[in-house]
């Protein structure tokens, strides 16, 4: 019952937590300015839950990160566009929750200690993973060439529409 609901909510808070902070935080090691810190920590943030929301309902690898990292992408050129800034500032930092950093170590060490098997289990899953944020990247992008090509269309004036003097 209520303690169940209790606990959900206190994964969800925790989860939001720190792919805040872990995104925030490798904002400032990397120098980005400050005035976009807490927007670079919101688009790492999405990312995070949505990868996490879609892997807990039962998503594949792949597709999870695919659809966090275009959201990541999203949201940096929504905030881009506001603050006036450079997207690569929102996007390098925003993904950090979802770098296989883990399963990364965890290739090495097995390959290290002559377990090739599981080290090339782990090493699909950082190809895997990789391969689907520089996807959801890439989509983002065209996504974005469409939603400009549609706006300069929308802004542009039609020679009827010229005023008579």
């Amino acid at each position: 019952g209520l303690h169940l609901i209790w606990r959900d909510l206190m994964t969800i808070f925790i989860h939001l937590s720190f792919s805040f902070l872990s995104t925030v935080t490798f904002g400032i090691l990397t120098n980005i300015p400050k005035r976009a810190l807490v927007a670079t920590g919101i688009a790492g943030t999405v990312g995070w839950m949505i990868y996490w929301s879609l892997k807990t309902i039962g998503y594949g690898l792949g597709s999870a990160n695919f659809l966090a990292a275009f959201a990541v992408g999203c949201v940096s050129i929504f905030f881009s566009r506001r603050k006036k800034m450079p997207m690569i500032i929102f996007n390098i930092p925003s993904l950090v929750p979802l770098v296989p950093g883990g399963p990364a170590y965890k290739a090495v060490r097995e390959f290290a200690l002559g377990d090739n098997f599981v080290g090339f289990e782990n090493l699909m899953i950082v190809v895997i993973t990789a391969g689907a944020i520089a996807g959801g990247f890439m989509m983002t992008s065209v996504v974005e060439k469409i939603v400009n090509r549609w706006q300069m269309k929308r802004t542009k004036k039609h020679p009827s529409d010229k005023k008579i003097s």
